[in-house]
């Protein structure tokens, strides 16, 4: 994986728990790339070096695509990469990270029909808001700081799925809009180590409302922890991580994996024991 920072995700010990379940001599490395001129040499050594596939993490899923040979349907629509194949010597750059996180917010509810709204709209933030308006919500509120990488996320979705999506700023605590029926952090605040809170205005926020997270160290975060204690129903990032991890780990060896091998990988990589939430 190519990103920066890296060191907090398990996704390298969750991967090398699966390999070795399915009896693979292989091994997922992070690689934390600082600069953009670092993540130009990283992609084009990767040939040399044999890698099989690469995963794009933050803040380089938009940056890697000029550098890649060939991007795939979601990719074009969405405008980042999120994981790439290596196929006859061609670098060619994938994005399910919205499919993941629809996987794991239908195992807690259905999302047609929900009026949603995102915390931050990054390279994740991005390919989410397009998968789930593919999905069926009816309405996307994208809350950034940058009124440029807002407005312009929010014409992507509305250009890809005809699903309205518009910008707030996000200013102070950000207060939710009445009527929001899904409530999700996609950016790194509440990441391990420093935990830091969103800063969010909770009584706005309805008990009935589903609150999502992308973190994924720790699985709980402040920013759930709080939509539990307000009695809100709450999907974490470990479970998306799980559900586009299994998609990603298919594509790279041919293997369909068993989701609880991943699930029982994943627990072990955080320390946690199996099913503990």
């Amino acid at each position: 994986m190519l990103g920066h920072p890296v060191a907090e995700n398990p996704i390298d010990r969750m991967f090398d728990a699966v390999y070795g379940h399915y009896g693979l001599p292989w091994q997922f490395w992070k690689n934390d790339i600082a600069t953009e001129a670092d993540l130009a040499l990283a992609v084009k050594a990767l040939r040399p070096l044999g890698f099989r596939g690469m995963g794009i993490t933050v803040p380089w899923k938009v940056a890697v695509i000029p550098l890649l040979d060939e991007v795939d349907d979601d990719v074009k629509a969405i405008g980042a990469a999120n994981y790439l194949t290596i196929e006859n010597g061609r670098l060619i750059g994938h994005n399910n990270d919205g499919k993941g996180v629809v996987k794991a917010i239908e195992k807690v509810t259905p999302l047609a029909g929900q009026r949603v709204v995102m915390l931050g709209a990054g390279g994740a933030g991005r390919a989410m808001a397009v998968e789930l308006a593919w999905a069926g919500v009816a309405q996307l509120t994208l809350v950034t700081r940058r009124q440029e990488q807002g407005e312009e996320v929010a014409a992507t979705v509305t250009r890809a799925s005809g699903v309205p999506a518009v910008w707030q700023p996000w200013q102070g605590e950000v207060a939710v809009p009445a009527g929001t029926t899904l409530l999700m952090n996609a950016t790194h605040l509440g990441c391990a180590p420093k935990l830091e809170p969103v800063p969010l205005q909770w009584a706005t926020v309805d008990p009935t409302c589903t609150v999502v997270d992308v973190i994924t160290n720790p699985r709980i975060t402040p920013f759930l922890a709080t939509a539990r204690e307000r009695g809100c129903p709450v999907v974490d990032g470990v479970e998306m991580l799980v559900q586009l991890a299994m998609q990603i780990f298919q594509r790279w060896t041919g293997i369909t994996p068993e989701e609880a091998v991943f699930q029982r990988a994943v627990a072990e990589a955080l320390g946690e024991a199996l099913g503990e939430s």
